[in-house]
């Protein structure tokens, strides 16, 4: 991608609009000869794919197995390799937390620990967001203050939280302790700078006397902490590319990525189509819609092969209710991939299709990983999706003489 100031020199304000959909980890691979993509029924996307020009993307570069941070950036224009975004940072601002400069956050998993101290579930069954509201409650009453640090602990969904600590001097520079599978100990908190030694400390007191007072409260019996950071300076995306952008999303980690760069948060219900529900009702508003859909993902980390072909059901027959509103441009793709088959995030590039009345149609028919592969745009990095959509709603000038 060109730099933050070339793109900010180009970029115009127009009232042509934009709508990014974003099917979180729709990639997959195949089970029995298909991927979830090949196997769903999807008459309106693979009809917009027809009149798109297509390819698949990387989010970080060939090879690597990003994390939800880093690949949304991507796709909002920014290096995800110049802006480390913790995890907790983005759950901390998905709840509207409001944080300071010295405070550090994590993004926390209640789990299941078996008398072995071995992690079982890493997701405590995805404990309902009621009982979690309960137990984030009761770590609240009993740890309020580690070593003159304040502790905050707010409830996310099902067996998400936030943890704050809050004080002066204060690094966030950790390791996670979450270990990413089950079958292992949790990790230490363990520094990555010397100044972050006293923080490790009190993580470690902190996660000790968490232990504690869940021992008796299966199958949350622990935590886990993932993301352990600080927030970051940088730029919104109506500084940089000139737009009115706004965010549809359910998940809070994905509204706190919205909310870094200076998107409105929308408000919506918890399903999909509440979301598109969302879209039309706000479409004069804004001129850059970032519309998220989870439960792609969800039921691709849970291994659920069927659920995610049904998400993506549903979404194609939401398609309608995007055309009728008429974007100038329309992307439809993926932050990174989630196949069924490994349960996790992996390395395949992602499908994307680009549909714009100036843009070139190629010979893709369907929205697959295949027939994406083999569309006109090629492989390229997420980061430059962005340029390519300003672009194609003609808010670029041209560069040079």
């Amino acid at each position: 991608m060109v730099s933050e100031k070339i793109i900010r020199s180009l970029a115009v304000k127009t009232p042509s609009k934009i709508v990014l959909l974003v099917l979180d980890g729709v990639g997959g691979l195949p089970v029995d000869g298909r991927t979830e993509l090949e196997a769903a029924h999807t008459p309106h996307l693979d009809d917009l794919a027809s009149r798109s020009i297509c390819g698949v993307t990387d989010p970080i570069s060939p090879g690597i197995t990003p994390g939800s941070g880093p690949a949304h950036l991507g796709m909002f224009g920014y290096d995800p390799l110049k802006y480390e975004i913790g995890r907790g940072v983005l759950e901390a601002l998905g709840i509207r937390m409001e944080l300071g400069r010295d405070d550090v956050v994590a993004r926390g998993n209640f789990a299941t620990m078996d008398q072995q101290g071995i992690i079982v579930d890493r997701r405590a069954g995805r404990i309902p967001t009621e009982r979690n509201m309960e137990l984030c409650d009761l770590l609240q009453e009993e740890i309020k203050e580690i070593e003159g640090v304040r502790v905050e602990v707010r409830h996310g969904k099902e067996h998400r939280f936030v943890l704050r600590f809050s004080g002066e001097g204060l690094d966030g520079r950790l390791e996670d302790t979450d270990p990413q599978r089950e079958g292992e100990l949790p990790k230490p908190p363990t520094p990555l700078a010397p100044e972050a030694e006293r923080m490790a400390r009190i993580v470690e007191l902190f996660l000790n006397r968490a232990n504690q007072i869940l021992q008796d409260h299966h199958p949350a019996n622990t935590v886990l902490l993932r993301g352990i950071s600080q927030i970051p300076a940088i730029p919104s995306m109506s500084d940089l590319f000139k737009l009115t952008p706004a965010c549809i999303a359910t998940y809070p980690m994905y509204k706190g990525l919205a909310r870094l760069v200076r998107m409105e948060i929308l408000e919506t219900g918890e399903n999909i189509v509440d979301e598109f529900r969302a879209l039309k009702e706000s479409y004069e508003q804004f001129d850059f819609f970032f519309l998220h859909i989870k439960k792609t993902d969800s039921y691709g980390e849970d291994g659920d092969f069927p659920k995610k072909v049904e998400v993506i059901e549903e979404v194609d027959r939401h398609i309608p209710v995007l055309l009728a509103l008429e974007p100038d441009v329309i992307a439809v793709t993926g932050d990174h991939s989630t196949p069924s088959l490994l349960k996790g995030h992996s390395w395949h590039p992602n499908p994307f299709m680009l549909y714009s009345r100036y843009e070139r149609i190629d010979d893709v028919k369907v929205f697959t990983e295949a027939a994406c592969a083999r569309g006109g745009l090629g492989r390229f990095l997420a980061m430059d999706e962005m340029p390519l959509m300003l672009a194609s709603a003609l808010k670029l000038k041209k560069f040079g003489a």
